[in-house]
């Protein structure tokens, strides 16, 4: 099972960084180049331990929908949402929050099993594995940017939202 593990330092408050990356608007910006839409579920604002949510977006140039639900939330420390329907065999993506001197911590670690057995085994090794590192990497770096805008227009505007 490929695991990505991403970590970075975001000079901003940790409630800031977890509702950020919890909250459905925020990925729908963070995500701008896969074109991801909320199709279903909780569709806007924060999301809450027991929520779920199914995203459509563009990956590999096929339009693809994935249903993911939060399974364990402790506000505003962690959070852990699973793929319930989508391509993967299987995916669990914890968002791990740590109060640092000056900011926050910020920990992805994104776990998954790829379909088609022997098949998927290849296609991590050849494209896979890298594909979601970026778009890990990507949408982590998206959240410290509206992260350190500290009360900026984008922040306002999305604290409303939820």
């Amino acid at each position: 099972m490929p695991i990505i593990i991403y970590k970075q330092f975001v000079k901003a408050p940790i409630e800031i960084c977890f509702d950020l990356a919890r909250n459905v608007d925020t990925h729908l910006m963070t995500t701008a180049k896969t074109k991801e839409k909320a199709v279903g579920g909780v569709t806007h604002g924060l999301l809450k331990e027991g929520d779920s949510v199914t995203w459509e977006a563009t990956h590999f140039g096929i339009r693809q929908k994935l249903t993911a639900k939060v399974i364990y939330m402790q506000q505003p420390a962690e959070f852990i949402d699973i793929m319930v329907e989508g391509a993967f065999k299987s995916f669990t993506h914890t968002h791990r929050f740590v109060e640092v001197k000056d900011g926050t911590l910020m920990i992805d670690i994104f776990e998954y099993n790829s379909p088609f057995g022997p098949l998927g085994i290849i296609a991590d090794k050849l494209f896979l594995y890298r594909y979601m590192e970026s778009f890990i990497i990507n949408r982590a770096k998206e959240l410290k940017k509206l992260a350190e805008i500290k009360g900026g227009h984008k922040w306002r505007s999305l604290k409303s939202l939820s």
